[in-house]
């Protein structure tokens, strides 16, 4: 389980280049959206922000882990299957990762529908005056349409549990948070790095290999 967390958290902050694109722009809008000038307050409240989006995408993966494992265990099949299916998936993430194919940004418009109910909810917390407000607009902005997101979840579905769904999820939102939570800079630095193509394919490659090993270890306890 805690190599499935450490991938889980590499898919988080590799990809999160994506989440530049997706949320960049977001996060600092809501910045803006922040009504008071002290330092403080303002990091506050981007904190609860943050803790809000981490809370859905927990809950997310929960829900689907549990439901995965709860499908299979009603069908009598094996939980190993699950974990077959985990490692193909963790091996898609990995070509997305090394931009070697982009298949999974179509899951984005999975969660079009959804959004569409969200975004009225969330536009009337603004303006971000108040811890609650802050941390319920990132219980919002977790459901935003993201192919990351989305194929992370599907992972978790094959996690074999809501601990473990929740867990998985949990730790890419905190692998996404430096994207997020860095500015000037700092953020500039850690783009560039990300966009290195040998960087991408170390991790990349990393993360074939376990899924390469998840894959293995399932096939070889189905079939002895």
């Amino acid at each position: 389980m805690i190599t499935d967390l450490l991938a889980a958290l590499l898919i988080g902050l590799i990809g999160s280049s994506h989440c530049l694109v997706m949320c960049g722009g977001i996060a600092a809008a809501l910045q803006l959206s922040m009504p008071t000038q002290n330092l403080l307050r303002k990091m506050q409240l981007q904190s609860l922000l943050s803790i809000g989006r981490l809370t859905t995408y927990s809950l997310f993966g929960a829900a689907v882990g549990y439901f995965g494992a709860s499908a299979m265990q009603f069908a009598g099949v094996s939980l190993l299957w699950l974990r077959l299916i985990a490692g193909i998936l963790l091996l898609m993430m990995a070509m997305y990762i090394s931009r070697l194919w982009f298949g999974l940004i179509q899951l984005e418009k999975l969660g079009q529908s959804l959004w569409r109910y969200v975004q009225p909810v969330a536009k009337k917390l603004l303006p971000l005056d108040s811890p609650a407000k802050a941390y319920s607009y990132g219980l919002c902005w977790g459901a935003l349409p993201c192919g990351l997101v989305y194929s992370t979840l599907s992972w978790s579905l094959a996690s074999g549990g809501l601990v473990q769904g929740g867990l998985i999820m949990l730790s890419f939102g905190i692998g996404t948070l430096p994207a997020i939570l860095l500015t000037g800079s700092a953020a500039n630095m850690l783009t560039k790095l990300k966009n290195m193509q040998l960087f991408r394919y170390i991790s990349a490659t990393i993360l074939s290999i376990y899924a390469l090993y998840t894959i293995w270890n399932a096939i070889h306890r189905l079939v002895y």
